[in-house]
């Protein structure tokens, strides 16, 4: 069972940049096929903005990954 400490700084992280050069897609592209700008692509590849559930599911589905795979806690230093 995985258990988190409350008092423990954890931030969300992510996958995209990889996920993107993978499948060869740029910010742009990616963006159009998630429905945001690019400027918001560009931002979550850089842990600035945390996307809703709905828009982590479009970005899983685009990369037939789970939302788990491209998605993560990691620790705050």
């Amino acid at each position: 069972m995985f258990c988190l400490k409350l008092k423990e700084k954890l931030k969300m992280k992510n996958n995209i940049k990889v996920e993107r050069a993978i499948h060869n897609l740029t910010q742009a592209k990616l963006a159009e096929m998630i429905s945001v700008s690019r400027q918001t692509v560009n931002a979550m590849e850089l842990n600035k903005y945390v996307p809703s559930t709905v828009l982590a599911l479009k970005i899983s589905k685009i990369f037939n990954k789970n939302v788990n795979e491209i998605f993560f806690l990691d620790n705050e230093d």
